[in-house]
């Protein structure tokens, strides 16, 4: 008797068995147990099989993601996370279709529909805009030398072309929204491309709107590649700062992060017998760094990391990273370690404060 249900841990030698044969040679077969037991763990919910008299002769993988994060351009690997579905997140908008197989002793009784559907049953149950995945199109080494991935996918479409695959996938009310290359370099049958295809849930309702002032759930951060170069005055490297801040947070960046000791070019506006001097030197322009970072965080409307820079307290020099967030407000962070460099050379101290 066939029957529906979640996939379970001792499933995985009926399973492995199954992608063994499904998935020879290069296209790797079986997934490792861990990667295995991991999927269940992530999202037990998403991994279904159908079930004949105690065993699994067919399976379906899926998982959850915020799909803006990966867009349209991206690889197997990427989106699931080499295949331990790190990439899950219950807030997600989109249902990923990592896997799907059948026994190859139980084919033809439209065990892959039924996958298909059920699927498209757990996509509306929870209330996502659409199951999306990447298709192989293991008949397009046949076609190859002469038809494009495109020529060869419009030929599909058209039944000109059978391809077990993608013919399945269509049939099953999935468009083809673009080609994906390298999304399985391994797939010598495919050449490498993949379909990208989309369900669209009819039943989705978009969740309400959040309101102004709610908790963000990401956040968009730039990372700053500062390149080390000679600097004449300290406006210099400030008018430096803020364009970098200012395309970032025309890029809507929530953070603009820069690098540790970012400043550095400015012991060289003065020449000094030590190190230590040059570095102490360098402390003198930290406050009114900081100050007109913080400043142009508001003027921006972005938080900004402002590195980390030197700083001399009851004389003692410290290395201090700051937080300065668009409300105007300063945060602080003392280097509890500094490296054997800095304690060596510059007798810096490690900070207490958190």
């Amino acid at each position: 008797m066939l029957s529906l249900r979640n996939l379970k841990p001792d499933d995985y030698p009926a399973i492995k068995r199954i992608m063994d044969e499904v998935y020879p040679g290069k296209l790797g077969g079986s997934w490792p147990k861990k990667n295995y037991l991991a999927m269940l763990k992530v999202f037990p919910e998403g991994q279904i099989c159908i079930d004949d008299s105690g065993e699994a002769v067919a399976a379906a993988f899926s998982v959850v993601v915020d799909y803006e994060q990966f867009g349209d351009d991206h690889t197997y690997d990427q989106i699931t996370g080499n295949a331990y579905l790190t990439t899950h997140d219950p807030n997600g908008d989109v249902l990923y279709g990592v896997d799907i197989f059948v026994d190859p002793s139980h084919r033809n009784l439209r065990l892959g529909r039924r996958l298909y559907e059920a699927r498209k049953e757990l996509c509306q149950n929870l209330n996502l805009r659409a199951i999306i995945a990447g298709g192989r199109i293991p008949n397009y080494a046949e076609h190859a030398s002469e038809l494009t991935p495109q020529k060869y996918i419009a030929s599909v479409k058209r039944k000109e072309i059978f391809d077990p695959i993608l013919s399945f996938q269509l049939a099953n009310d999935f468009e083809v929204k673009r080609v994906l290359k390298a999304y399985l370099p391994e797939d010598e049958e495919s050449h490498g491309y993949a379909t990208l295809l989309e369900w669209t849930n009819l039943y989705y309702e978009p969740k309400a709107p959040k309101l102004f002032g709610a908790k963000k759930t990401t956040a968009r951060i730039g990372c700053v590649q500062w390149q080390m170069r000679a600097f004449h005055s300290v406006d210099e490297v400030l008018s430096q700062v803020e364009y970098f801040i200012d395309a970032l947070a025309d890029y809507r960046c929530d953070v603009a992060l820069f690098p540790e000791f970012f400043n550095a070019p400015l012991m060289g506006l003065e020449t000094h017998i030590t190190t230590v001097d040059s570095v102490r030197y360098l402390a003198s322009y930290t406050d009114h760094i900081r100050d007109e970072i913080s400043r142009l965080a508001v003027a921006y409307n972005i938080n900004v990391v402002a590195g980390s820079m030197p700083l001399i307290e009851n004389d003692k020099l410290y290395n201090v990273a700051y937080l300065c967030r668009r409300d105007g407000t300063i945060e602080e962070q003392y280097k509890l370690h500094p490296t054997p460099h800095e304690k060596r050379d510059w007798i810096m101290e490690g900070g207490q404060k958190l």
